[in-house]
């Protein structure tokens, strides 16, 4: 199963980054570029355990949803979200947050997942998916260190 790991430092205490992770218009927006909208669950505010959203998005020309649970959530320093329907065989989401020591945060996203159909999901994974996917979640972190100051 693919998995990646991405470590970004930002400039706040870890309370301020885990509240924002978990804000539904924060994360839609950081995903424009994508046009992902949150339509069912919950779609305003913030999430919280055993909490479900399903995001509408474009990728790769074609609209997919994903509907993921809060499985794990330990304020202010983790929370886990995993898919219960959507386009993965596996997909599933740990954020961590540890201070600095210097006032702001260490955040880690590891995700691990897996495609779908067999073989050739298993190329997708490695091939096309785990760059992909990994730049969906730069790029979320970016909007984050952007708008968290």
């Amino acid at each position: 199963m693919p998995r990646f790991e991405i470590t970004t430092v930002l400039p706040v205490p870890a309370q301020q980054v885990f509240e924002a992770c978990l804000d539904v218009e924060a994360h839609t927006r950081s995903m424009a570029a994508s046009s992902e909208r949150a339509v069912a669950g919950t779609t305003h505010g913030h999430l919280t355990l055993g909490d479900t959203v399903t995001f509408r998005a474009r990728h790769f020309g074609l609209t997919w949803r994903l509907t993921a649970r809060i499985t794990a959530y330990d304020p202010p320093r983790s929370f886990v979200d995993e898919q219960e329907r959507g386009p993965f065989n596996r997909w599933r989401h740990a954020h961590s947050f540890e201070p600095d020591g210097t006032g702001g945060t260490v955040m880690t996203d590891v995700i691990d997942f897996a495609a779908p159909l067999g073989i050739l999901g298993r190329i997708a994974d490695r091939t096309v998916l785990g760059w992909y996917m990994a730049r969906l979640i730069r790029r979320r972190n970016a909007y984050l260190a952007d708008t968290l100051r």
